[in-house]
């Protein structure tokens, strides 16, 4: 009897693409979609699992491991794919050798995310295949079913998971691993080298692909249930009703029409099988169109000549559920109880001992400057009462659009200077470009790298910086002092603090921000939570144990609070720490003018 588990929609691509015999994967970590490849990482002795510095080189890494011979697998968060763009659209005209998959994790709602883009558009722009699974059964069955489909088809496979199907838990029923005969590369110019003359043979070869995966769609998808019409169970006597749908929106649609409508539930959605819609269509007298985002399947659809109901009800923006879905339809909204008790707010803020507080601290008290920032924990010295960060974008970001700032208030006799704030694996994501341009064009920006020793917004991560890799094994490290040197910034440009002192903190800004050259910060102090390694624990020590307020010293002026420490309270007239929360990291005491934070003896 096979083994059935509860699994979330991470845990079960990994365990599918394990199944279906995948011999390379890579990523850089980004929620919803980190856990894939920490779960493959469990499966290391039967393949290998890496984190790349960003997502266009875990792309690449993965194009070349089809190209020779192997199953290959990239899973990204829906804005990775975005950084990985280049290379998928020229990968789907040159086609592969080993099947592959690549995992898109979109994020409706934007729980962890700067947008909520819906990736879809990517099949049909790149022209790939494209799977959509609506629970983690689903999941692990259609990641094996993506790298059959990407041989059959010499096509790399898009598997666009959300949110809640990366995260939600449902039953699976295991299987054991297939191994995947490893294809011998051969030397094929005409197929991998994507020149003009090339790539025109290869978009028609495109075009006949598509065809192909078209008809399939249509036919074959619906024999393997992959593409499935469920025909009303409790039809009544009205108007027929009709659903189409796909992903988790498929499961609000089941909770909302129940039995009385029959669902088109399409599990390979590009190519769109315009013929199988029609056919439902003509079973029913009012149609549906349920999805999450764009309408992207209704605009299809209609565009078909397909009459249909869709965003003129459904919410184009934001993340569905049940009792949306049942509004936007039928009027109704759930029986909720009421309730005299409130909700406590807590704000996202930087953890108690966080070593960028120091740093956002010192920016927070200097007038005049722009503070371009990027992506990771630290875009929450944003928030009150820090308010240190005026910019954020896109990942990378901060140093380039800092630069652009920097040489338009010099252009425009604005008084005022930039700091561009960057994380150790932000940096090395795709800030090193944005140095390098900042340099070779003669500007005056501050960058401020916070090296904090590992990737930890997404969950303590290993990057190039950390001195391991995804499975544990030692690695070399990269020195950004000696990175930034190679880019061209001076040596006496380059200072290294602990963001913790905040003398060493004042002095290196003061000091860059009178300097009108490039010049680079470099915070260095591993991050609170992370498990410090024999090097952490020889360069930086033991904690040093938790701060305590003298009561007879305190003024109640409350300038410790504005740090925005978590563990520090300061209701009414009363200041204490949570000694459960401090970790002694000693900015409070620093702040403090009367002396009356100290380190608890």
């Amino acid at each position: 009897m096979s083994e059935r588990r509860l699994m979330t929609g991470n845990e079960a691509a990994a365990r599918g693409a394990w199944e279906a015999g995948l011999a390379f994967a890579s990523a850089y970590p980004g929620t919803p979609s980190t856990e894939i490849l920490e779960n493959l990482a469990e499966y290391k002795s039967d393949l290998y699992a890496e984190w790349a510095p960003n997502e266009k080189t875990a792309m690449e890494a993965a194009i070349g491991a089809s190209m020779a011979g192997v199953r290959s697998l990239a899973a990204l968060k829906h804005g990775g794919v975005n950084v990985a763009a280049d290379p998928l659209f020229t990968f789907a005209y040159t086609g592969v050798n080993g099947g592959m998959v690549l995992v898109s994790a979109d994020d409706p709602g934007l729980h962890s995310s700067q947008n909520e883009q819906d990736n879809r558009h990517y099949a049909e722009a790149a022209k790939v295949l494209m799977l959509e699974p609506s629970d983690s059964a689903e999941t692990l069955e259609y990641m094996k079913l993506g790298f059959e489909l990407s041989e059959r088809f010499d096509t790399p496979v898009m598997l666009r998971m959300t949110t809640r199907i990366c995260h939600s838990k449902s039953i699976v029923t295991l299987g054991e691993r297939t191994p995947a005969p490893h294809k011998i590369y051969e030397r094929n110019i005409r197929k991998f080298v994507a020149t003009p003359a090339n790539a025109r043979a290869m978009r028609a070869k495109l075009t006949e692909r598509l065809e192909q995966e078209l008809s399939y769609a249509n036919a074959e998808a619906v024999r393997v249930g992959v593409n499935r019409i469920e025909r009303a169970s409790e039809p009544g006597e009205g108007e027929r009703i009709g659903v189409v749908s796909a992903g988790a929106a498929y499961q609000y649609a089941r909770d909302v029409f129940g039995g009385r409508a029959s669902y088109l539930k399409l599990g390979l959605t590009w190519p769109m099988p315009i013929d199988l819609i029609r056919e439902f269509a003509e079973e029913v007298d009012k149609l549906y169109i349920v999805e999450e985002l764009d309408a992207f399947m209704e605009t299809r659809i209609k565009a078909a000549g397909i009459d249909c109901v869709g965003k003129e009800r459904i919410p184009v923006w934001d993340e569905l559920n049940t009792d949306i879905v049942r509004f936007a339809v039928f009027g109704e909204r759930a029986e909720t109880l009421n309730s005299d008790m409130k909700a406590v707010p807590r704000p996202p803020t930087l953890c108690a001992g966080c070593p960028h507080r120091g740093l956002f601290w010192g920016l927070s008290k200097r007038k005049n400057v722009l503070v371009s920032g990027d992506i990771g924990c630290y875009t929450l010295g944003s928030a009150p009462p820090l308010s240190s960060m005026d910019s954020c974008f896109c990942m990378g970001g901060s140093i380039g659009a800092g630069h652009g700032a920097a040489k338009a208030f010099k252009e425009s006799g604005q008084d005022a200077r930039v700091a561009a704030v960057i994380g150790d694996s932000t940096f090395f994501h795709s800030g090193v470009t944005g140095l390098m341009n900042a340099v070779f064009n003669g500007s005056n920006i501050v960058t401020v790298i916070l090296d904090n020793r590992i990737t930890a917004m997404t969950g303590q991560q290993q990057n190039p910086g950390s001195g391991f890799t995804l499975t544990g094994e030692a690695a070399p490290e990269v020195d950004i002092p000696e990175l930034c040197k190679a880019v061209g910034i001076r040596e006496d440009r380059i200072r290294v603090i602990d963001p913790l002192d905040l003398n060493a903190v004042n002095k290196a800004l003061d000091e860059a921000l009178a300097d009108d050259a490039a010049s680079v910060i470099v915070t260095r102090r591993p991050c609170v939570l992370k498990r410090f390694s024999e090097r952490d624990l020889l360069e930086f020590g033991e904690p040093r144990g938790v701060c305590v307020v003298d009561e007879e010293k305190c003024t109640r002026c409350k300038l410790c609070v504005k740090t925005g420490c978590p563990a520090i309270y300061g209701g009414g007239d009363t200041v204490f720490i949570n000694e459960n929360m401090c970790t002694g990291c000693g900015v409070c005491e620093q702040v403090c003018p009367f002396d009356a934070i100290s380190l608890k003896e």
